[in-house]
């Protein structure tokens, strides 16, 4: 095994007593309300595996909650998410499943407000790495690693083309590209890891195209 910073081996800098249970599951919940773009005014926040087991212990719960308030890993105020999330009106439900999963520390977040919801499924692999593996019921692997940009649109011929040429006009370099489908020509997703931040304006010039319905941004 290949490690490229000792943060691989020790876990990163962090509140909580488990890169995996705590720093992971804050990671989560921080991709979680990246892709939604906004503050949740609610979340169900069902935990799998180890997750469910031992969620109060490790601080699994505050964790996921302080991500769903912005809070990084080594954010102190972890320790307070509970309280921060009733003075920011974010109203949450824990609800620990026993249906298995294909990886141990598995958190599916449905998190939502008054215009819309979204549907989240992350796994946390180790040493504070996460990988979120469905997004409303789309399959995708999204490491968090990255900048990232997620964009649903109609399964229309050139809606791929348009979206790599105007990252293209502003310098934006794709690292990795998928595209998945529910069912042939009705709704698809487009993941695309990129090497820099990305400005608010080119995922405005982003929704404009035709036949894209929403764009989200992960930013490092």
């Amino acid at each position: 095994m290949k490690f490229t910073s000792v943060f691989d081996i020790i876990g990163p800098v962090m509140i909580g007593p488990s890169s995996s249970h705590t720093a992971g599951a804050a990671r989560i919940g921080r991709v979680a309300r990246d892709l939604f773009g906004r503050q949740p005014k609610w979340a169900k926040i069902h935990l799998y595996g180890s997750f469910a087991e031992t969620y109060r212990g490790h601080g699994t719960d505050v964790a996921i909650v302080g991500g769903l308030l912005n809070y990084d890993t080594y954010d102190e105020r972890i320790k307070t998410a509970f309280a921060d999330a009733e003075k920011a009106g974010l109203a949450f439900e824990f609800i620990p499943e026993t249906a298995n999963t294909e990886h141990p520390n598995t958190a599916r977040l449905v998190i939502g407000d008054d215009e819309g919801e979204m549907s989240v499924v992350g796994i946390s692999i180790g040493g504070g790495k996460i990988e979120v593996s469905e997004v409303n019921g789309f399959k995708l692997r999204l490491t968090g690693g990255m900048p990232a940009i997620l964009v649903v649109h109609d399964d229309r011929a050139g809606c791929i083309a348009n979206v790599a040429n105007c990252l293209a006009m502003h310098n934006v370099n794709i690292g990795h590209m998928e595209v998945s489908r529910i069912e042939r020509g009705l709704t698809a997703l487009m993941v695309i890891e990129v090497d820099q931040n990305i400005e608010e304006k080119v995922i405005q010039q982003i929704s404009l195209i035709p036949y894209i319905t929403k764009v989200s941004k992960i930013n490092n």
